[in-house]
């Protein structure tokens, strides 16, 4: 099983932006994290990151046929993306939606995912466990 594992605007920096509502980890302490969990289930992860909009549509896009699911956590674009919407819903692979902070204790704009509609689910609030919470059920629920 491959899973393409997207980070959106300003995930990048992880460990450094307000560390009290995303943590101390970075994000290559993230993807350690969740590598050894992949691991140990015999799935492939590719890793990507970006905070640029079109690319992001572009890795999506280049996920057809050569992955089997996606997690993806769009930083703000998950609010007024419909392009990211738009290229999910195309390449229509099983994805799940992960926020480390829980998004409905914050401002009202985060309250609303316009990418959520096109995901098998939304794990918000669990912190860099939502991405293994994604895994998990990926792993358990996506048929290859």
């Amino acid at each position: 099983m491959k899973i393409l594992v997207v980070n959106g605007a300003n995930l990048n920096m992880l460990g450094t932006r307000e560390p009290h509502i995303y943590g101390t980890n970075s994000l290559s302490e993230l993807e350690s994290n969740l590598l050894a969990c992949a691991s140990e289930k015999g799935v492939q992860l590719d890793f990507f990151q970006s905070n640029s909009e079109g690319e992001i549509i572009n890795k999506i896009h280049g996920a057809y046929g050569n992955a089997d699911a996606i997690i993806i956590n769009a930083g703000a674009y998950s609010h007024y993306s419909y392009a990211i919407r738009d290229a999910l819903s195309a390449v229509a692979i099983p994805a799940v939606e992960v926020h480390i902070s829980n998004v409905y204790k914050r401002e009202e704009f985060r309250h609303n995912s316009v990418i959520a509609p096109v995901c098998c689910g939304t794990i918000t609030g669990l912190g860099m466990y939502g991405y293994v919470a994604a895994l998990n059920y990926l792993c358990d629920n996506t048929k290859i």
